[in-house]
């Protein structure tokens, strides 16, 4: 007889008090658990229950099956036990190892002195609860690194500082009245800020890759993409008329997403379809009906409040900058590529929502996802590092976010995208978004108390418009909205089923 079938004959009727789903406090697991770093930011988890754990749970879960057992034959509760352990063996054995595995989790997440940022990489149907001896499952996870904190309290720092002035109103109601315009087809040849209307294919050693058709493009000197930069589209599209076709070349990106094509140059042929320029209206009745103001004064009292925040944005991170290339500069742990890969989708959402609190429009913000995905790798690492030292920072500060925070953070984004506030809250939250909204407006903070401390100067600065425009096309051909989602956690994994969550 095995020590399976042993364990549950001896089990009697009513044995245990706890269900083997029981809510009663349960006896500790006397697990052997051995744990070993194969880098900074993984741990290699091997744990052995012994026979005497796995005999005890074997005895609850034949105690609370034997009343309903059905078995042939006999009325339900009345088998002999082993009939019911050999009919029902596997399912007990399921429900044996599953207790086990839950409860085991549960109790290393309480032991161990890791804090997980991953889910652990478990196969639940590898594992097995063996007829004799102790049994043994192994998992890998993904945890915070461990590092001494460096000195961030009297860094030196650069402020920037400017005044918003009227000419900068002028300059963002002009954009906005153009974001309300017309266009209208010329026979003149494209210059700077027209507007062609293009077909673009992009092919390597004469295979299509990918096609854009009838797309409208902005000419700036440079054009944009997730994988690739035509860094010359304003010189090739100026001069160009309806009917007219310009070739080209265009590098990818050494990170992207389709791996055949890292690093390659594709030819680009793109065939002028249509020349337009953009008519402006005046700020009449009409216009500040359109925009939702009364006044013009009212219009351009919002257009400079719109326009400090974006500012202020760039002033922060010029400040932020500043003060992440001091600190990282003592992380010199490696992050993991796969780490690196599922947290570029979370940094990418961040950065979005940042932008949008902070009054970007939608051309603003697809330019700045574009420049992440080409450098996504890199970007993410950094902004990982970032991420680890500001948390720290906020643990031993006890900085926290109030509710008032996180109100006024939905309130930004909801004047950026037109929705409203319980709208925007609603989406984020159904997204599993509320940690990046947690977390930017605690690294805000962080940087907000590292500047009260730091010695600083103020330096003039100046904003610089952008010499770009933005395409939402991948040039390899790969879905955009593939990109893996993280999962972060300052919490340790909780169990098995459970998936964590950066909170």
């Amino acid at each position: 007889m095995t020590d399976l079938e042993v364990s549950a004959e001896a089990a009697s009727d009513g044995s245990d008090d706890t269900s083997v789903s029981g809510t009663e406090q349960r006896e500790r697991l006397s697990l052997d658990v051995a744990i070993t770093s194969p880098s900074t930011c993984q741990r290699h988890v091997t744990v052995v229950i012994p026979r005497e754990d796995i005999d005890r749970y074997l005895q609850r879960a034949i105690g609370e099956l034997m009343p309903s057992a059905s078995v042939p034959g006999f009325r339900p509760g009345r088998a002999p036990r082993k009939l019911v352990l050999t009919r029902f063996k596997e399912h007990l054995a399921d429900q044996v190892k599953g207790s086990l595995l839950l409860d085991s989790m549960t109790q290393i997440t309480e032991e161990s002195s890791f804090a997980a940022i991953s889910e652990p990489d478990f196969d639940f149907e590898a594992v097995e609860v063996p007829d004799e001896g102790p049994m043994k499952f192994e998992f890998d996870v993904e945890v915070r690194p461990e590092f001494d904190l460096p000195e961030w309290k009297g860094v030196t720092l650069e402020r920037p500082v400017r005044e918003v002035l009227d000419r900068d109103v002028d300059m963002q109601l002009e954009q906005l009245l153009g974001e309300h315009g017309t266009l209208v087809p010329q026979e003149e040849p494209a210059k700077i800020d027209d507007f062609v209307v293009v077909n673009m294919v992009f092919r390597k050693d004469g295979d299509e890759i990918s096609r854009l058709e009838e797309e409208t493009i902005r000419v700036k000197p440079a054009l944009s993409f997730p994988d690739g930069n035509l860094s010359n589209f304003g010189e090739l599209l100026r001069g160009a008329k309806a009917g007219d076709t310009r070739k080209t070349h265009i590098h990818i990106v050494s990170d992207a997403a389709v791996e055949s094509l890292q690093g390659q140059k594709l030819d680009v042929e793109i065939e002028v379809l249509d020349v337009k320029r953009m008519e402006i209206s005046g700020i009449d009745e009409q216009a500040l009906e359109r925009l939702g103001y009364t006044t013009e004064a009212e219009l351009r009292e919002a257009v400079r409040s719109q326009y400090e925040r974006k500012l202020q944005y760039f002033q922060q991170q010029q400040l932020r900058s500043q003060i992440t290339d001091r600190l990282v500069k003592t992380a010199t742990w490696d992050l993991p590529p796969d780490m690196l890969k599922r947290q570029s989708s979370r940094e990418m959402q961040r950065q979005v929502l940042e932008l949008q609190r902070s009054g970007f429009d939608e051309d603003y913000i697809q330019a700045r996802q574009n420049e992440l995905r080409r450098n996504v790798m890199a970007t993410t690492a950094k902004s990982l590092k970032e991420h680890f030292i500001f948390e720290r920072i906020a643990e031993s500060e006890k900085i926290e976010p109030s509710e008032t925070d996180y109100s006024l953070e939905y309130q930004l984004i909801a004047a950026q995208s037109g929705e409203s506030v319980r709208r925007v809250r609603s989406r984020i939250e159904k997204r599993g978004l509320s940690d990046v909204i947690r977390n930017q407006i605690t690294e805000r903070m962080v940087v907000s108390m590292i500047m009260e401390h730091a010695k600083s100067k103020d330096v003039p600065f100046e904003p610089q418009a952008s010499a770009e425009v933005a395409v939402d096309h991948s040039i390899c051909g790969a879905n955009l909205n593939e990109i893996p989602e993280a999962k972060y956690s300052d919490n340790k994994p909780t169990s098995i089923q459970q998936p964590l969550d950066r909170s």
